[in-house]
């Protein structure tokens, strides 16, 4: 018994000896801090690009009606908008968010952009933000789309009887009651976007999995960092679930 005492004895100092190294020498606990700031970051640049390119797309894919009638050049503009919404979705959701974050990165930016006047210094942060953004936007289309789906027609009458004219009584009176009613799907989403930036670092950006990673290269222990950016995403995931269950809360109230 005291043997196995004592072998406890030896992994707790012995744990304690790698917190220290990982977390308190030399301030390494500032590489999980920075990391912690440019994940955030880079999560609300991509949530604030995907909520608006997929409110857009949504918009678009609801074109693609069988019963356009009309200018017939408007007809196909609208058959057109609803082809390339479709065509986007398809592509960003049958391919890897690190491919596409690779792509934008190594491609995209590197061997066209940067030979552009103007664009030769966009920040690593925004790059990742547009590449995260872009394929989140794909997702938040499938679900405002469904959100919009589920307004009752008779909203739409409504509005159009008060004299709104069609983009008004979308964006006043259908698109509101849609976000409301996916406001969950919406919520687990950016969870999800929040922890696929921790991929971020395939391209040098110094984000929270990153810095967890420089610290155990640093003590030739990825134990105790890895666990404590783990750890960390956690309670950051767990905040928003409860802010968005909140917020659910309180919408349901005023209904």
């Amino acid at each position: 018994m005291d043997a196995l005492w004592h072998s406890f004895e030896n992994l707790a100092a012995s744990f304690g000896d790698t917190v220290f190294l990982a977390l308190v020498k030399d301030d390494a606990y500032q590489y999980l801090w920075r990391g912690l700031g440019n994940s955030l970051k880079l999560t609300l640049i991509a949530a604030v690009i995907g909520v608006v390119l997929g409110l857009l797309l949504a918009v678009a894919k609801l074109q693609d009606v069988d019963n356009l009638t009309g200018n017939r050049f408007l007809v196909g503009l609208r058959r057109m908008l609803a082809g390339f919404a479709n065509g986007y979705i398809s592509v960003v959701r049958g391919t890897p968010a690190v491919v596409q974050l690779l792509v934008l990165y190594f491609i995209v930016y590197t061997q066209v952009l940067k030979k552009i006047p103007g664009f030769d210094h966009i920040p690593d942060l925004v790059i990742a933000g547009i590449a995260f953004g872009i394929n989140s936007g794909a997702y938040v289309a499938e679900i405002i789309r469904a959100g919009i789906m589920a307004v009752d027609r008779g909203q739409t009458e409504a509005g159009r009887s008060l004299g709104l004219s069609a983009g008004s009584t979308m964006l006043f009176i259908v698109i509101p009651q849609a976000v409301k009613n996916v406001l969950p799907a919406l919520g687990n989403e950016f969870i999800v976007l929040l922890k696929e930036t921790s991929v971020a670092g395939y391209i040098g950006i110094a984000d929270l999995t990153k810095g967890a990673q420089t610290i155990g290269g640093a003590i030739y222990n990825f134990t105790v960092p890895l666990l404590c950016a783990a750890y960390v995403y956690f309670l950051m995931t767990t905040v928003l679930s409860t802010g968005i269950g909140v917020l659910e809360r309180r919408l349901r109230k005023s209904d």
